[in-house]
C-alpha cells in the first residue's frame, strides 16, 4: 500500500484552491488526512468562516471512518434514524456525511487517504476535491456509484 506523502497532499490542496478560485466559489478551507485520519495538510483561506476547519475535517475523517466516500455516506444518513444517532454517538459528533468528503485511493486502489472541503456548496467543494486528488496523480472516490 502507498501512503499519502506531503507533497501529494500539497498538491490537493494547492491544485482544489486554485479551482475554487477558477468557479469563483466562496472562500474554502481544504483539509487532506492520511489513511490514519492524521492531518497531513491544511489550508483556510481569507474569510472562511470559524468553523469550516472542523467541518472539512468532518467530511475527511467520516469518510475514512466509514471507507466510503462523502456522496455514499449523505445517502445512508439521509434515512436518519438509528444509524445516525449510533454514528454521531460512536464518533463523538466528528463526522459530518455530506459530499465534499473525497477518499483519496492509489493506482491499486487502496486508501490512502481523504480530502474534505468546506466554504461553498456540497457539490462544489467536491468538485474542487476531485480536481485536486486528480491533479495529484490520486484516484478521487466520492462515494458516486455512477
Amino acid at each position: 500500500m502507498t501512503t499519502l506523502t506531503l507533497a501529494q497532499a500539497s498538491t490537493i490542496v494547492d491544485k482544489a484552491l486554485d479551482k475554487g478560485r477558477e468557479l469563483k466559489l466562496q472562500p474554502l478551507t481544504v483539509v487532506v488526512l492520511d489513511a490514519g485520519g492524521h492531518m497531513v495538510a491544511m489550508k483556510r483561506e481569507d474569510k472562511s468562516g470559524i468553523l469550516r476547519t472542523q467541518i472539512a475535517n468532518g467530511k475527511a475523517w467520516g469518510t475514512l471512518g466509514m471507507g466510503f466516500g462523502g456522496r455514499e455516506f449523505a445517502r445512508r444518513a439521509a434515512a436518519g434514524g438509528v444509524f445516525l444517532q449510533a454514528l454521531m454517538a460512536a464518533s463523538d459528533g466528528r463526522v459530518v456525511p455530506a459530499p465534499g468528503g473525497v477518499l483519496i485511493r492509489d493506482r491499486a486502489g487502496d486508501i490512502i487517504g481523504a480530502v474534505g472541503i468546506s466554504g461553498d456548496t456540497s457539490d462544489r467543494d467536491e468538485a474542487c476535491a476531485v480536481h485536486g486528488i486528480k491533479s495529484a496523480g490520486l484516484t478521487p472516490d466520492t462515494g458516486d456509484p455512477a
